[in-house]
């Protein structure tokens, strides 16, 4: 795993609820979009999920977390979180929001919890991987363990 200051917070999110994750660091491999991470770190791109926050109509955020090659829907988000539209938020917003910056939001260890939907797709999958809160760090996590941390529902949200 490397020293202990590779951790991130996430890391240590999981580390203190005893759930077992394989950390992958790919700072060396100047993978910046989430295919390039996926094919970096060797892994079916459909494995890997990228976090995504957003607003609702209402003024709620919202997370939602979907594959690396895919888009989120946005009006099948707003049907999944109860909302007559999503938007996603401005991303100057997203590290006074969440903690985190762009590239590296995590749906773990933000500063507030949101509501999370994660994509069906990951149902699928005996693990996921997606960013372990600092660019250039992921986790792997299974999505058994992932509801021991954080609250999420499963539903059609990319395309």
């Amino acid at each position: 795993m490397g020293k202990n200051n590779d951790k991130t917070n996430v890391m240590r999110i999981l580390d203190q609820k005893k759930i077992p994750y394989i950390s992958h660091d790919y700072r060396s491999t100047g993978a910046i979009s989430g295919p390039e991470v996926a094919r970096a770190l060797g892994e079916d791109p459909d494995i890997v999920f990228k976090t995504l926050v957003t607003v609702g109509k209402s003024g709620t955020n919202y997370v939602f977390v979907v594959p690396v090659e895919k888009e989120l829907n946005l009006k099948k988000a707003a049907r999944a979180a109860g909302e007559k539209s999503i938007a996603m938020i401005p991303q100057k917003e997203l590290l006074p929001l969440t903690g985190y910056v762009h590239g590296g939001c995590s749906p773990i260890g933000m500063k507030k919890q949101f509501e999370v939907t994660v994509d069906q797709s990951a149902a699928g999958h005996d693990r996921i991987i997606f960013s372990a809160g600092r660019i250039g760090y992921q986790v792997e996590v299974a999505l058994e363990d992932l509801e021991k941390v954080i609250r999420f529902k499963l539903a059609d949200i990319a395309e």
